[in-house]
């Protein structure tokens, strides 16, 4: 079986307080080099997942990481890895999500959590599905992958991305020959103000 992996992980460790923060952010937009992707979050269906990823994005953990795994047909995945395929250093691997709420599906657009074999292993890395993958979806008596939004605006960018030539990069597959790039993520806060992080923010 294919799986959506990280490389380090360790105990599920995400605090019933960190699950019940209020979200204010709703939508988040990832400048690439191949053009802008807006993302609808989904908090009220995925609240740990989603408090994961915004802060992930408002540390500016993601500015510069690349897409390094990309599948034509299946999915393009990223939030792990920079250029020269080294990896940060991520926070603890929080609670899969992934039987939580059944509208949530691993269908074309959605962007759901990368992780490893183990089920609460998932910590930076995230995927946008190219089709509708209904194997991702949790089942009563298996796992699934979790998905916390969709894409709103950009799909024509991520198919884009998922027509790249790939190769491999050392021991990993699948990795664009030219590096498609996280230029910038921010989160859209309500009310339409726009927040940018990282050291280029200003």
């Amino acid at each position: 079986m294919l799986f959506l992996t990280t490389l380090a992980y360790g105990a599920a460790t995400e605090s019933a307080e960190a699950a019940e923060k209020k979200i204010e952010a709703f939508q988040v937009v990832l400048e690439t080099s191949k053009g802008d992707i807006v993302l609808m979050l989904a908090p009220e269906e995925a609240p740990v997942t989603v408090n994961n990823f915004i802060e992930y994005v408002e540390s500016g953990f993601y500015n510069g990481l690349v897409f390094h795994r990309v599948i034509n047909n299946f999915m393009i995945q990223g939030g792990g890895f920079a250029e020269d395929m080294s990896q940060r250093a991520t926070r603890a691997p929080i609670k899969n999500e992934s039987l939580l709420n059944q509208r949530l599906e691993n269908s074309r657009g959605s962007i759901a959590m990368a992780r490893t074999q183990i089920a609460d292993s998932a910590t930076s890395q995230f995927f946008i599905n190219l089709k509708d993958n209904e194997f991702l979806n949790g089942k009563p008596y298996k796992p699934g992958y979790a998905v916390f939004g969709h894409v709103i605006k950009g799909m024509d960018v991520v198919d884009s991305i998922a027509r790249v030539k790939t190769g491999y990069r050392g021991p990993h597959g699948d990795v664009p020959v030219d590096s498609v790039i996280i230029n910038k993520a921010y989160v859209v806060k309500e009310g339409g103000r726009s927040v940018k992080t990282g050291p280029e923010a200003s």
